[in-house]
């Protein structure tokens, strides 16, 4: 078997769509037990673009549209969620529609959003 050079790998990368690279960083990771942050810190530039491409769709926003009719238990979540104090969470949530967490994987995005929800409120996650 001959080896790629790293510009012929670059050249592979650039021709695959965000879906096929996403399933060859996992199919990297599962190969060489690593995660896709440990991939672009001990990877040659090939992975290294194929992982920063992923990581690009892997960051959601919770977006607090609106607070229903239990605005004190949303508070409370938003406050359980970030590291505002009383005042600054009470203001996010009259704001709305308002960030309440960014930049966070699916799975985080997710469990915030159905904690809001949960207490009454109305979420958006994008």
């Amino acid at each position: 078997m001959m080896a790629l050079t790293q510009d012929e790998l670059l050249a592979e990368f650039e021709g695959m769509t965000l879906i096929q690279l996403s399933e060859f960083v996992k199919a990297f990771e599962e190969k060489f037990d690593v995660t896709a942050a440990a991939a672009v810190a001990a990877a040659p530039a090939g992975p290294v673009a194929a992982a920063e491409a992923v990581e690009e769709q892997d960051e959601f926003d919770v977006i607090l549209t609106g607070a229903g009719d239990k605005k004190i238990q949303v508070i409370k979540v938003v406050r359980e969620l970030t590291s505002l104090g009383l005042k600054e969470a009470k203001d996010l949530v009259d704001g709305a529609p308002k960030p309440v967490v960014e930049k966070v994987a699916k799975e985080a995005a997710e469990k915030a959003a159905e904690a809001l929800k949960a207490a009454g409120a109305s979420v958006e996650v994008k």
